[in-house]
């Protein structure tokens, strides 16, 4: 089954991307949100961000205007879903908030629909405890900000091996790249990693070895770079040489244990951490204002993508 028609459930940030990525797509999408002012501000945002995408070239004039007409915009959750083949749900990160969602959903929605969560936090089984058809229940973490990052997080739980196969087929077929996260956990997988590395920038940082500003200049001049073209895993099998992975451990093996071994493993921000983070990122920023280096971001995220995925 060629999906065609999407339902996005809640339009904030998140939601709002979502649409107007499934929008430049072709697809057919209804956007739903509680009010009418949260409805008139989803227009606003998603019709931004369309032009946004024109102006970056991702679109051409005529394919935002054609995407623009593809969008419907509902209060109401019945009408978003009724025909909806696949259910974007965006809304805000609170168990009670997706249960009532669900629940509409198990009564509006046709019983094929694969419904996915762009949750960052709860667990998919939880969430799957509040439908009628759980097997249709998925996980489908975005990175921010989705219409531009391709990564989708999908976490199966009990979901049907049918529904994540097909879910995982969608994203690919619109141009994301899904992964599968085997056993549900907090922060999924992209997230974990991130946690991890700023967890000892600011221990660094904390413990006076480098300034917020020399850190981020660590990431994004050194192994960031890397980082944007393979993981770690294979940039550490291309840094063995010849051998591999194989040679890369059996040199460097006992480095990364003792750097191991005096890292940080606190799990609450030291005392005194927040505020040299809050004036760190002033004195990185400058006279910059936080709206033009998001766009700046943004541009450059444009820039990379079309060079890694044209190649």
């Amino acid at each position: 089954m060629k999906i065609q028609t999407v339902a996005c459930l809640g339009a904030g940030t998140i939601g709002a991307s979502w649409a107007a990525y499934f929008l430049s797509k072709g697809l057919n999408v209804t956007v739903q949100d509680i009010d009418d002012r949260q409805i008139a501000a989803a227009r606003a945002k998603v019709s931004a961000l369309l032009k946004d995408m024109e102006e970056k070239k991702l679109l051409t004039q005529a394919e935002r205007e054609a995407a623009a007409e593809r969008a419907s915009f509902t209060t109401q959750i019945a009408e978003a879903v009724k025909n909806a083949q696949f259910i974007q749900e965006s809304a805000l990160e609170r168990y009670e908030i997706k249960q009532k969602v669900l629940e509409e959903v198990d009564a509006n929605a046709w019983e094929g629909a694969i419904f996915s969560s762009s949750s960052s936090g709860l667990l998919v089984s939880r969430l799957q405890g509040y439908s009628r058809y759980p097997g249709r229940v998925i996980v489908g973490h975005p990175f921010n900000p989705p219409h531009l990052i391709p990564l989708v997080e999908i976490v199966k739980g009990n979901a049907d091996e049918a529904v994540v196969r097909a879910a995982g087929a969608f994203y690919r077929e619109i141009g994301k790249v899904p992964i599968v996260i085997n056993k549900e956990l907090p922060g999924h997988v992209a997230n974990r990693i991130q946690a991890a590395v700023w967890r000892e920038a600011i221990d660094l940082v904390v413990n006076g070895v480098c300034s917020v500003n020399d850190v981020d200049a660590a990431v994004c001049n050194g192994p960031g770079l890397r980082w944007a073209l393979m993981g770690p895993n294979m940039i550490f099998n291309l840094g063995g040489g010849d051998n591999g992975m194989e040679s890369f451990l059996g040199q460097f093996a006992p480095s990364f244990e003792t750097w191991w071994a005096d890292m940080a493993t606190w799990n609450q921000f030291p005392e005194g951490s927040r505020e040299l983070l809050v004036s760190g990122v002033k004195d990185e920023m400058g006279e910059k204002d936080l709206k033009d280096i998001a766009r700046w971001r943004d541009e450059m995220l444009t820039g990379l993508l079309k060079l890694r995925y044209s190649s």
